[in-house]
């Protein structure tokens, strides 16, 4: 295992390195160096670690809406108001709606299958989007119409939304039955999340305002909650939906409203675990990817990972509608809105683990998906936001 440990961790840092020097996203590299490492390449990760993968991505799912919370200020939400709002579920919704049409007519699968590879490929990535729009907030770019907080803030919640959406239809595929009621339980879900979000953070607030912590500690008491939330969620599903993962995400906002100094150290915390988690979790994925189902699917993915692209840009300029925002600035915010990386790692391979018929398909599509539009987006980002913003002082 130590050996595993040692050369996954040299080999990512070196190809992501490398592709960083190549103005790519790094996550590639470390996706590449799962693939090249795994158990359908050269087979140099120990089994013990791929068996414990399911739980290492679901703790790096953790730490990615820990962060958002706590980063997600509300102000900032309030201020770019309604079109943050529609941001957050309609691209995402629009896509999940093209991949549930196309991807049964291009790999025969069943519509609730397609909607599962839908709400994974759906969502906006922060590791690549969030860096960008803190640069263009501090150069000015898009500033007097807080362009860079639309993009964040809308994303952040774009991301929570998706997985809530795959979460609950991973529960309809475990249960084998569909009903108008399922899907109520959604919005009670996400509610019930909040709420429990809402008053555990407060409790937490009082609690490091009373007595004395070290930050270190704070974060393992943050982390053992979320841990607890995933646990009440599975232990009460049964008769009672709530999302433990909105509650994480709705913790953290709730520390960064009540103690936000706090919470700005604490971002600094986890963004250090970041370091490891995002190793293991974009190397872990690439180890699980079949190559050969690549060969047999790459170019019917690539077109759908197109249409959806597409289909995700139409939802953005709807979004968009009787804003301030011209033209130039609604393309380069559908721009932003287009790669993919973090969540899809996070969860592309979770069909696979629980032996969906699709799992093998969905884990590539969600793979190409991350490779194809992470060095597309990141790209057009840099080369166009001088052309498409306006720069204040």
């Amino acid at each position: 295992m130590l050996f595993s440990i040692s050369i996954i961790t040299l080999t990512a840092l070196l190809l992501s390195q490398l592709f960083i020097k190549l103005k790519l996203p790094g996550i590639i590299g470390m996706l590449l160096s799962g693939i090249i490492l795994g158990p359908f390449v050269l087979d140099l990760i120990d089994p013990s670690i791929l068996s414990l993968s399911a739980d290492l991505r679901q703790i790096a799912l953790i730490v990615i809406l820990i962060r958002a919370g706590l980063s997600l200020d509300l102000e900032d939400l309030k201020k770019v108001g309604r079109p943050a709002l529609l941001l957050s579920f309609i691209p995402a919704t629009i896509e999940m709606v093209a991949v549930i049409i196309f991807a049964p007519l291009f790999f025969g699968i069943s519509y609730l299958d397609a909607a599962i590879m839908g709400a994974i490929i759906a969502a906006v990535s922060p590791a690549v989007v969030v860096p960008r729009m803190i640069k263009l907030m501090e150069s000015g770019y898009g500033k007097e119409k807080k362009i860079p907080q639309l993009i964040m803030a809308g994303a952040s919640i774009d991301d929570v939304y998706v997985i809530v959406i795959f979460t609950s239809l991973i529960q309809v595929y475990q249960g084998s039955t569909v009903s108008l009621l399922t899907f109520l339980f959604i919005p009670v879900s996400i509610i019930l999340g909040v709420f429990l979000g809402i008053v555990s953070g407060l409790v937490l607030s009082w609690f490091f305002k009373k007595f004395h912590l070290r930050d270190t500690i704070k974060v393992l008491i943050i982390f053992s909650i979320g841990f607890l939330f995933i646990v009440l969620e599975k232990t009460i599903s049964g008769f009672l939906p709530i999302s433990g993962l909105v509650g994480i995400m709705a913790l953290g906002g709730t520390i960064l409203k009540k103690h936000m100094v706090l919470a700005k150290r604490l971002v600094g915390k986890f963004e250090k675990i970041w370091v490891i988690a995002e190793i293991m979790l974009f190397v872990l994925v690439g180890a699980a990817v079949d190559i050969s189902v690549i060969a047999n699917v790459g170019l019917f993915a690539l077109l759908l990972i197109v249409i959806s692209m597409i289909f995700r840009m139409f939802g953005v300029f709807i979004s968009l509608i009787k804003t301030r925002l011209n033209a130039k600035e609604k393309l380069f915010v559908g721009i932003s809105y287009s790669p993919k990386a973090t969540v899809q790692a996070a969860i592309g391979a979770i069909p696979l683990s629980l032996g969906i018929s699709s799992g093998n398909l969905i884990l590539t599509v969600a793979v190409l998906a991350i490779i194809i539009t992470a060095p597309f987006g990141a790209i057009l980002m840099d080369k166009t936001y001088k052309k498409l913003l306006e720069r204040s002082i």
